[in-house]
């Protein structure tokens, strides 16, 4: 019976120290989706302090669309978009 260390080296896993926490995991990963890897402390703050629901509703959006020059910038266009129709429905809500 082989190892997990034998098993992890064949299929070169190797442990990703930027991925130390979920968040920083997730930033990661649109970070590399998105092509911006110079922006990746912010898309990791983001994946910190806003709701995940919001992003992956922001980034959905952006896979969806064809021909995009700057995904990133869509990225936070269409955040910024769902954070305010959130916030108008949540004052609908407490009129």
């Amino acid at each position: 019976m082989k190892s997990l260390q034998d098993i992890l080296e064949k299929k070169n896993i190797t442990s990703n120290t930027r991925n130390k926490y979920e968040f920083q995991a997730y930033g990661n990963r649109l970070a590399e989706e998105f092509s911006d890897l110079k922006h990746r402390s912010l898309y990791i703050k983001l994946a910190k302090t806003e709701e995940r629901s919001l992003l992956e509703q922001a980034r959905e959006f952006v896979v969806g669309q064809r021909n995009i020059n700057t995904p990133g910038k869509l990225f936070m266009w269409k955040l910024k978009e769902l954070k305010s129709e959130k916030a108008a429905s949540l004052k609908e809500e407490n009129k």
